[in-house]
Formats: C-alpha cells, structure tokens, sequence
C-alpha cells in the first residue's frame, strides 16, 4: 500500500510540478527500497550499496548543485528529498545530506575548477563518498575547543586528533 502522508499544513500544494515528481519518486523509492530492508540493514550494520547507487542515479546527490553531475534542484526539493529519505532511515537522509552539503558543496563553492571535474560527478554519481568529521571525544561538536589539527607540510597535510561518529566515514 503506497505511503498517504497526512499533510496538516497543506504543504505539498506550495510544491512545483517539478517538486512533487521529486517528492513522488524519493517516497516510491523509500517504500520498494529502504522500508521492507532497514531492519535487516539494521540487524547487519551495513549501508546497502545500492542505495548509495540509486541515489546518485535519482540525481539527490548534491541536488540543489549545478553541473559536474548534479542536477540544480531547489533547495524546496533538496528539502522534500532529506524529508522522504528520513522517513526511511535517519542513516539514509544524513548519508545524502552529507554527501550533498557537508563534502560537495565546499568542493563546488570553493574548489578549483580541476577539484570540480575531479570530484564532483563521481560524487554525485554515488560512486564516490564524502565523509564529514566534527566530533571530539573531548569536546563533543565544539569547534571552538577543539585538539585535532591539519599541517601543512608542503606535498601533504599531516592530520593528528581524535574524531567520533564520522557520519559516512566507514
């Protein structure tokens, strides 16, 4: 039986056509994909590969993003798409959300143009990962108080600390 949200807002009549058919094909996939294989997911502790895949094929990887792969959605739908996603597992949202904002977009905005055609069509594609790291054991997500640090020693950096819960990191 397909998933009938309740919608007390209204919100879903505020979305574009476009919109919607994002909306539509995230939750079709939620239902058929991620619903009837989370708990043995779960159970495993893994993260289905294919889902990584059809991410990327569904072009959700860095949505709001334009080119190098990514399809220039609106942040409306960038936000329909982690809505959809989290209905299915609050792994799977954070997985694409970190993906999309916290590994790609700093590449995207700030990258050179080589990093840009480099890494952001296989991360868009989902055939390759971004991982994002914050967390101290020592000091939580402070930043601020933070011990880790990067040097740059010419030809490379030289990273020392500690780091927990580095969402996508495994």
């Amino acid at each position: 039986m397909p998933y009938e949200a309740l919608d007390f807002y209204n919100v879903d009549s505020l979305l574009t056509d476009e919109e919607q058919m994002v909306r539509d094909m995230v939750r079709d996939f939620v239902d058929q994909e991620v619903l009837p294989n989370i708990e043995q997911a779960c159970r495993e502790g893994v993260f289905p590969d294919e889902w990584r895949v059809a991410l990327g094929e569904m072009g959700v990887l860095g949505a709001p993003l334009e080119g190098y792969g990514c399809p220039g959605l609106s942040y409306t739908a960038y936000g329909v798409i982690c809505r959809e996603l989290e209905r299915g597992d609050s792994g799977l949202r954070s997985f694409a959300s970190v993906q999309g904002s916290l590994a790609m977009y700093p590449i995207w905005d700030f990258g050179s143009e080589e990093q840009k055609q480099h890494y952001l069509p296989k991360m868009a594609s989902g055939e390759w990962v971004g991982c994002f790291g914050l967390t101290e054991p020592d000091y939580g997500s402070n930043p601020g108080d933070m011990i880790t640090k990067a040097v740059d020693n010419g030809d490379h950096y030289l990273l020392n600390g500690a780091k927990m819960w580095i969402t996508n990191g495994t």
